[in-house]
Order: C-alpha cells, then structure tokens, then sequence
C-alpha cells in the first residue's frame, strides 16, 4: 500500500468514493477504509522530510524576456532540484511546446491572448474548470500564482473551492503602468484589484522591504520579503569583449553607456538619452547601446539615431553585452525590483539609478553605485556626467558593485522561497472549512 499512496491522501482527496494516490485510482467500499488508507501512508511518511506537490500559475515564462518569466524559471529549476514536484500553468508556447500538452508531468497548458503593446507577451484565459479538474486528481500541497490576468485569477478561485494553500508574488506596478498608456483614470480600480487578488492568498511574496511597506500602507495582507537571485558565474565582468565593442563602433578610449530592458514608455528612458546627449556635449567620447526591444523602439531610435541598437539577448551573449559596457543607466521608477540592476552590479558596471526598488535596496550610493532621490531627473544626468568623466571613482564602484551582487546568490533565495511555500503548505486549515 505504501508503494501507491501519497500523503495528500491524507489531506481528505475524496471525491465520490475514489482515492487518488500517485496517479493511481483505488476503490473505496466505505470511508473508514479510506481514513486508514491514508493513516498508512502518513505513518509510512514520518521522519521524513516531504518533499512538496507546487502548482506554479503565471502567463509568462522563459523564453519569454523579462524579469518576471526569467526569475520563475530559475524559481522553478531550484525547487525541482531540491526534490520537489512543480506542476506548470501557464499560456501554451508555439516553438517551445509543439510536442508537448504538458499532461506528462501534471502541467496545464492554456490559451493565450497577446497583451496589448507587448504583442509577443501572452495574458492566460481563464482556466477554473480545467485547474479543478487537474488539482482535483492531481491534488497539490500549495498553489503558487506568480501573475495577476485573467489566468492567475481563475487559478485563485479554482484553489479556493478546493481548500488549497496558495501563495501568490507581486512582481510588477500594474496600476503604475496605467498612467504611461493612457488608463491613468483606472489606476485605483487596478490597485483595488490587486488587493482583492492577494489578500484571496495566504501569503504575498514581495522582492523588497520598501515594497512590502507601501503594501502593507495601501491594505495589502500577509507580506513576505523574498529577494530577487543573480547567477554571478553567468553575469561577470570577465565576460567582457572588445571585439564586441568594437561592433558598436566603441575602441578602449570610448565609454559606453548601456541600457537594459524593454523599450517601453514606463522605463523612463527619455532621461537616459538626454544624460547621452549631455555626454556628447560635453565632448565626451560616448557611445549609446540599447539591448532590449519593445513598443518605443522606433522612437528611441529618432531621439538618439547614433545609439546601437542590440534587440534582445540572452545567456552569455546578455552577460557579454552587460561586461563591455562602462556605465549603465536605469532611470526607471515604477519597478517593483528591477532584476536588471542587480545583473549589472554583478557584471562590474557602475549604475545610475533612482533611490527606489532593486537600487534602493542594493547600493550604497558612491561606494557600489549611484542613488538619485526620485523625480530628480537634472541630478540623475549630473550624476551620470561626473562618473564619465571620474575614470577613478567609476572603477571603484565597479569593484564594489562586483563584491555586493555575489550575497545575492540563488542558494539563499531559493531556501527562502521553500519556507515560505512549506509554512503555507503545512498550516492547518481554519476550524470553519
């Protein structure tokens, strides 16, 4: 008996006289036998320690490019390398899952639907009767919902009438985003359901402490600080190549400023073609590199006809874009971390940035990085022309940026992220249910 049944048996997975364990379905003639069925398995499981059974809901993963699938991928990998079982939800891929529905291993591929101005992104359609029935025979011990569309919610309700534990992330300022595509005036419906979705949770992971504050002060419940990781063998400034400078048309006496991240109205990047033109102004030998894509392209491309344009990269081609530059300037505000800045600071680069997110967090303004109070942009591009022109202080930040990404490795994070899917999985449920 114990070769058949799971421990989840003995979470109550009854439905119609059937008990499911490991895929397998066995006869119940009455619910004592059942009760005891589940007592073995239990027994039989003490002293161990459980690995877990993670449905894992988002709308975005890898090879989509951007934090949030990127981040979940490794999320996903570390969790499966320690042993547990994550069950993928998420908008099925054309290339990547051709032959695949995903049923192998427990996974739910739905459709999608492009999202407006990010037409190679995807929102979930809604999937409630799908996930019951998948979650119903597939029991899992937490429900992790890593996206707030029209999926993530669908995979809430399906967990609430199941009674399962759920976990969600809030990893992008979607009532922020509003304001730079002209919904500004649906900014509090946005952040009304937002609340609704999380506070629906038994725990909302946040990438920083400051987020977790302005949560917290705008009704947000059960927040848990959960640092984004970096891969510091990957992102390295011995990734640097000067005949990829060279391609951008930059030779040793050039300094090159770069730019990482989609091309999209809220990333603010007008003030890093403006801190540019400053540069060459000022008769500085710069060059102005773009890797990324998105809605703002062609625009960015009439403002600074000059810049080099990579379009997006990925692996060791990015880490090898990120070591040749010599500066990177973020000037984005409406990030909830900003991976982007981390993975910087890991390939040796000097970042301007706005005290907010991922910098606030990270640097040390003038030891491993540059902070500029919010909304000053005049001081951001003032802070961008001293580090062009201090060769000396912009190679030390460079050494003590390298020093302050390697203690955010993915080990720890990794660990964090478990306990907190355990402490969720295994609290009781309250009396009423």
């Amino acid at each position: 008996m114990t070769n058949l049944c799971r421990a989840d048996v003995g979470q109550g997975a009854v439905i119609k006289d059937y008990c499911f364990c490991h895929g397998f379905v066995t006869r119940s003639s009455d619910r004592f036998a059942m009760e005891k069925t589940a007592l073995l398995c239990i027994e039989d499981l003490q002293g161990s320690s459980k690995s877990l059974r993670i449905a894992l809901v988002t709308e975005t993963y890898a090879p989509d490019v951007n934090g949030v699938a990127l981040t979940l991928q490794r999320i996903v990998e570390g969790l499966r390398s320690l042993g547990h079982d994550v069950l993928m939800v998420r908008p099925r891929n054309v290339q990547r899952d051709a032959l695949s529905d995903g049923a192998q291993d427990g996974s739910l591929f739905v459709k999608g639907m492009p999202i407006p101005m990010y037409p190679d992104l995807k929102l979930g359609l809604p999937a409630k009767r799908a996930l019951i029935k998948l979650w119903t025979y597939r029991r899992p011990d937490v429900v992790h919902i890593a996206t707030e569309g029209p999926l993530g919610w669908s995979a809430v309700q399906a967990a609430k009438k199941l009674r399962l534990p759920m976990t969600s992330d809030f990893r992008t300022n979607f009532h922020a985003y509003s304001a730079f595509y002209g919904f500004g005036w649906l900014k509090s419906a946005i952040l009304s359901y937002m609340r609704k979705f999380h506070n629906t949770t038994d725990c909302t992971m946040v990438p920083t402490s400051e987020l977790k504050q302005v949560l917290a002060g705008l009704g947000f419940e059960r927040l848990s600080v959960i640092p984004r990781g970096i891969e510091t063998g990957l992102f390295d400034p011995a990734k640097r190549s000067e005949p990829l400078r060279q391609s951008w048309g930059a030779d040793p006496g050039t300094l090159v400023v770069l730019s990482v991240g989609r091309l999209a109205a809220e990333k603010n990047l007008e003030v890093t073609v403006r801190a540019y033109k400053t540069l060459q102004a000022q008769g500085i030998r710069v060059k102005m590199v773009f890797v990324g894509d998105g809605p703002i392209r062609e625009k960015l491309a009439r403002l600074c006809p000059d810049a080099v344009f990579c379009g997006i990269r990925r692996g060791e081609d990015l880490a090898a874009h990120y070591a040749s530059g010599d500066l990177f300037v973020f000037p984005s505000i409406t990030e909830t971390f900003g991976n982007v800045t981390l993975e910087a600071m890991a390939s040796g680069l000097p970042v301007v940035a706005f005290n907010c997110a991922a910098a606030r967090q990270l640097i040390r303004s003038e030891e491993n990085g540059v902070l500029v109070a919010m909304g000053q942009e005049d001081d951001f591009v003032g802070s961008v022309v001293r580090l062009a022109v201090d060769e000396v202080l912009r190679g030390e930040i460079r050494r003590q940026a390298r020093m302050s990404s390697l203690e955010n490795g993915w080990p720890e994070i990794l660990r964090k992220t478990e306990t907190v899917l355990r402490a969720v999985a295994e609290r009781p449920a309250p009396a009423n249910l």
